[in-house]
Formats: structure tokens, C-alpha cells, sequence
């Protein structure tokens, strides 16, 4: 088998703790960041998190609603304007997802310091920016370092870490459709990513058992397997090893039903589903996430039955390059609603 060139992009340093947020500064002199620096947070991101990270280093800060096209642009510009060398993404999904997307089409260094546990996009040196098509991820830049504090992820909405450990979960399925296609399509296929990713799903499933009872430590696992999960997509040089037929499914659910619920909570049902497909244990899967109080029902996502249906025959069109369980055609109706019926997925 020939070996093709294969460039890996990691972070630097990943620091990890409670209350660390109030040691940045020492964090940047220790990596040599020099400003202008350039916050890049949502709307809802609590304003003490920003001003605690202000008492420490000087930082001009801009507000992005959307991860969007508009808002990346928005930003290179104020960026351009002000000189800024180092961009920081502090907040959830979007906010991250912007900021390393245009701290790549500017060059610049990257800093990820999320305050939700959502999502795997906090180490991922890929974004999910609307505007460029279909809603997949695209290259971006991997961040510098990483601040992950665990007593501003833990208060967190609940919701939110919950969406986590959906969209941690479904790594499960990724790995299985990654490997088929690399048996029927002869795709390339790294088993040591595989794993990786296998393993942050594996903490992700610890996580239910644990995080009821220890809100914290939970997190802190949780955040692990999210960092792991997103050095896997760094190492594969793609997001392969994090997002099969299960991402499919959510993303198919997304262009469907835009106000709808969370990114995680979609994959996390996707899960269910396509581990009934696969024919692996997804009632254990599916315990997990009740565990949590996560939603395993179109009832409970707020979505109706038909576009659940609806997104399931769909699902295979969002990325015809990435063959998974769902294959070439993909599912008919009546197949459809029986896998989203025999999971209880609709009743």
C-alpha cells in the first residue's frame, strides 16, 4: 500500500484544572503570545467569564450571534483592522467555530477556551460555518492551546454538557462506518485514531454513570473525551473518526428543521439508530443517554415524526463522498420509520 503524505495538526498545550481561567496571562507568556489579542464570544456567554480573562490580558472583543459566512467575514475585518495577532474563541460551538475559522483564513494563532462542553469543536482543527454549502465541516485552524476550566464548563446549562455526551456517543457509529468504508471503498483508515475516538465514546458512556452524582469530575471526563475525540480528527486529517451516519442523520434533521433542537442531542438519537442498523448494542446506548436525561424521542426533541422519516431517507445525499451504513441509496420511507419505531425513536 503506498503511503501518501499525512500532515497532523494538533494543539500545542492543553491546560485543564479549576479556576485556571485566572492564569491565562501566565499560560500566553509560557507559549509566547504577544497580543493584540481578539476575543471572538457569543451573545450568551456570560459576561464574567470575558471579564475575568480581561482582568488578565488586554483583548478587544466582538460579539458573533451565528457560525456563519457573514459572521466569520465580520470578523477578519475587525481583525485586519485592529492588527490582531492571536484569536480567541470563548464561548460554546459557534463562537469556537468562527473563531478558528477566521483565525485560518487570517493565519493567525488560535486560543480555544470553551464554556460549554457541547460538542468535540474545541480541539477539532475543523468548523461547521453555515454559508459554504451544505452544513459540514471545513478545514480551520488548530488551536495554539486550549483552556479547559472545569468550574466554568460545570455551570454550564445541563442541556448542554448533556449534548455533549450525545455527540461524544455517537462516535461509536463513526468508527464502524469508517471502517466500512475503508473495507468497500478501499478508503484510508488509521486504527489508532479509530481507537482514540472509540475511547473518548467509551468515556462519554462512563460519563452517564457518573455525572449525576459528581457533577465535576463528570465534566472533567467528559471534557477529556472530547479533547481525544477532536485530536482523532486532527490525526486523521479529517473528521472521520467523529462523524458517520449519526452526524448525517442530525445534519439532515438541521437543514430540515433549523430551529430545532442541539447538534448533540440529534447525533445522540442518530446513535440509537444507526447502532440498530449496524446491529450493535444500541438499547445500551440508548439507557445511557435516558440516564442522563437526554432526549431519545422525537417527542422529547421537539421535532415531529415525518421529519425524523424524512431526515433518515436524506441523510445519505449530505455527503455522497462519505459511504456509511446508510450506503449508495440510502433508506426507503417504510425502512425509515420502522428503524425509527423498532428504536422507539417514534412511537
Amino acid at each position: 500500500m503506498e503511503m501518501r503524505e499525512h500532515i497532523i495538526s494538533l494543539p500545542e498545550r492543553i491546560f485543564i484544572g479549576n479556576g485556571i481561567i485566572s492564569r491565562i496571562d501566565e499560560y500566553f507568556s509560557e507559549l509566547g503570545l504577544t497580543g493584540p489579542f481578539l476575543i471572538v464570544t457569543g451573545s450568551n456567554v456570560r459576561r464574567l467569564i470575558v471579564s475575568k480573562i480581561l482582568d488578565k490580558i488586554p483583548a478587544d472583543v466582538i460579539e458573533v450571534q451565528e457560525a456563519n459566512l457573514d459572521e466569520v467575514r465580520k470578523v477578519e475585518e475587525f481583525a485586519k483592522k485592529h492588527e490582531n495577532n492571536v484569536i480567541l474563541g470563548v464561548g460554546g460551538g459557534k463562537a469556537i467555530d468562527v473563531a478558528k475559522f477566521s483565525a485560518f483564513e487570517l493565519n493567525k494563532r488560535f486560543v480555544s477556551i470553551p464554556t460549554a462542553p457541547s460538542h468535540d469543536g474545541i480541539t477539532s482543527p475543523f468548523a461547521a460555518i453555515k454559508g459554504l454549502g451544505k452544513p459540514i465541516s471545513m478545514k480551520a485552524k488548530e488551536p495554539t492551546a486550549i483552556i479547559a476550566d472545569i468550574d466554568v464548563l460545570s455551570s454550564a446549562p445541563r442541556r448542554l454538557i448533556n449534548a455533549g455526551i450525545g455527540d461524544t456517543v455517537g462516535k461509536i457509529v463513526a468508527v464502524r462506518d469508517w471502517r466500512l468504508a475503508a473495507k468497500l471503498r478501499g478508503e484510508y483508515y488509521g486504527d489508532y485514531t479509530a481507537s482514540l475516538a472509540l475511547l473518548s465514546a467509551r468515556h462519554a458512556l462512563n460519563c452517564t454513570k457518573i455525572i449525576n452524582k459528581d457533577l465535576k469530575y463528570g465534566v472533567r471526563l467528559l471534557v477529556e473525551a472530547l479533547i481525544s475525540s477532536g485530536v482523532a480528527m486532527g490525526m486523521a486529517g479529517s473528521t472521520r473518526p467523529a462523524s458517520g451516519s449519526e452526524h448525517l442523520f442530525a445534519h439532515a434533521v438541521e437543514m430540515l428543521y433549523p430551529e430545532g433542537p442541539l447538534h448533540g442531542e440529534l447525533v445522540g438519537v442518530g446513535t440509537i439508530m444507526m447502532a440498530y442498523i449496524h446491529g450493535i448494542k444500541w438499547k445500551e446506548i440508548r439507557k445511557a443517554l435516558i440516564r442522563i436525561g437526554a432526549p431519545v424521542t422525537a417527542k422529547q426533541l421537539g421535532v415531529p415524526n415525518e421529519i425524523i422519516i424524512k431526515a433518515l431517507t436524506i441523510a445519505h445525499t449530505i455527503r455522497p463522498e462519505r459511504y456509511t451504513i446508510l450506503g449508495d441509496r440510502g433508506l426507503t420511507w417504510a425502512s425509515a420509520e420502522k428503524v425509527a419505531r423498532n428504536t422507539g425513536v417514534i412511537t
